[in-house]
């Protein structure tokens, strides 16, 4: 599977959630007017809340509000207004849910005030190299960390896997010079952030499983990526059977945490994945050496 079967990933406030040996779905809820695929469905309180909560029901472990848009091009917002955006909808789920609470930010102010209003893990789409102040915040609070890789602003190796290792040892230096405990830490090699070609995107999925070498669990979010709408034709709304297909594929090569819109479909196909694999598992332990 991942090899990391029956460890602990420990978050925020004092919790943690097994990884291993069954895949764990985090819910995307953009609480945005811009975001790719669903910008303005959940950008009032309640309506963030609500799909949270139906996310949760259909088998997210984890719901991750994010409020500003990553997508190529998307206009920045201030600190105050992803901070109005995100916080009201933190407040309001921590008392609705026992699932994993994230903030999406690479703002090291956005992610303080989200874990004090009861986030758990902080995913940073910088890697920590814009504000390195989320590994120092991540440290005190100890509060989980999704580090993702990225290729905007700045020269990129022209091996996909070898930059994927030159960018996320620096953020890994960055995260143990903070004091962050390795099983804070999840990797998420950040399908499509500056991997402009269909082809770069299918070779970081071909090549997956090389980023084990890290002995850390990774995250996959390929979510109605662009390059889904290349292979199959189709607008980013209607991409959801595309990403569980990738779901399952680098589920097969490792993936432990899945960052998905549509949680139904894949959870069906996850946990279908999750089965082949215990069972291929219990087969090479009853075979006769």
């Amino acid at each position: 599977m991942t090899g990391l079967e029956g460890s602990l990933w420990r978050v925020g406030h004092g919790r943690e959630i097994e990884l291993g040996r069954r895949s764990l779905i985090m819910a995307i809820i953009n609480v945005t007017p811009d975001s790719f695929s669903d910008g303005g469905r959940f950008k009032t309180v309640d309506a963030a809340v609500d799909h949270a909560l139906q996310a949760v029901s259909d088998g997210a472990a984890i719901v991750d509000i994010g409020g500003e848009s990553t997508r190529p091009g998307a206009a920045s917002v201030s600190p105050s207004e992803e901070q109005a955006r995100v916080l009201p909808v933190i407040e309001a789920l921590r008392g609705r849910t026992q699932a994993l609470i994230s903030i999406d930010t690479y703002r090291a102010d956005t992610a303080r005030l989200a874990v004090s209003a009861g986030a758990h893990i902080i995913n940073d789409v910088s890697g920590l190299q814009k504000e390195s102040g989320i590994a120092d915040l991540a440290a005190a609070t100890g509060a989980g960390l999704c580090i993702m890789h990225t290729g905007r602003d700045r020269v990129k190796l022209a091996d996909v896997i070898a930059d994927q290792v030159h960018f996320l040892e620096r953020s890994l230096v960055i995260a143990a010079a903070a004091g962050v405990n390795r099983d804070r830490i999840v990797l998420d090699p950040g399908f499509g952030f500056a991997k402009e070609t269909v082809e770069v995107n299918l070779e970081l999925m071909a090549r997956f499983s090389e980023l084990s070498r890290f002995g850390l669990p990774l995250l996959a979010g390929t979510s109605r990526k662009r390059f889904l709408g290349t292979v199959t034709g189709r607008d980013a709304s209607d991409r959801d059977v595309a990403t569980a297909a990738t779901s399952v594929l680098l589920r097969l090569q490792g993936a432990a945490v899945f960052r998905v819109h549509n949680v139904a479909i894949n959870r069906d196909a996850l946990d279908v994945a999750d089965a082949m694999l215990n069972a291929r598992q219990e087969f090479e332990r009853k075979r006769p050496t």
